[in-house]
């Protein structure tokens, strides 16, 4: 017998929503704070439709590795590895063009899924999350992101289940067995 749980759920563009599920991105930065009901409450992270560009994939990875611009707010040590492979497989050659039939898929994060669930935390002042990963004060990104929302408790969804996204909270419906 199966049962449905309805979850609040919140659409975030990739990569950054693989690296909340892989626990390298432990804030969602946003210009407010979460609606009070949902803290402390379980939500659904959702990959939305939009694919990576890897110019943006690019600069991550430089930033992470030089430490210039302003600092990602990224476990690097986690982050790093996997952001190289997204830019591996976003630049990579369609499989049945460079090395013929059969060569191996480039690695391709899921898109319009639904890729953790997470307890959204107590949020913080966006510039005091910052200066946990080497803002300074006079960052040029002071303000951008007014609240660092903490995904705590991530638990991964392998295989990602499809899921339509919506801007802001909506409802994610998942069914258990």
């Amino acid at each position: 017998m199966s049962h449905s749980l309805v979850m609040k759920a919140l659409t975030v563009w990739q990569p950054w929503a693989s690296l909340i599920a892989i626990l390298a991105k432990p804030y969602e930065f946003r210009g407010r704070r979460p609606p009070p009901a949902l803290i402390g409450q379980r939500i659904a992270i959702h990959a939305g439709a939009r694919k990576p560009r890897p110019a943006e994939v690019k600069d991550l990875i430089d930033r992470l590795e030089t430490g210039g611009g302003t600092p990602p707010c990224l476990v690097a040590d986690i982050a790093l590895p996997f952001l190289r492979r997204v830019y591996e497989g976003l630049t990579a050659p369609a499989p049945d063009s460079l090395f013929g039939e059969g060569s191996p898929a480039p690695f391709a994060l899921p898109l319009s899924a639904i890729v953790c669930t997470a307890v959204l935390g107590e949020p913080k002042a966006g510039d005091a999350c910052g200066r946990e990963f080497g803002w300074s004060n006079d960052s040029d990104r002071d303000g951008t992101f007014n609240w660092g929302w903490p995904m705590q408790d991530v638990r991964p969804l392998v295989p990602a289940p499809p899921a339509r996204g919506a801007q802001g909270f909506w409802n994610w419906q998942e069914t258990a067995a």
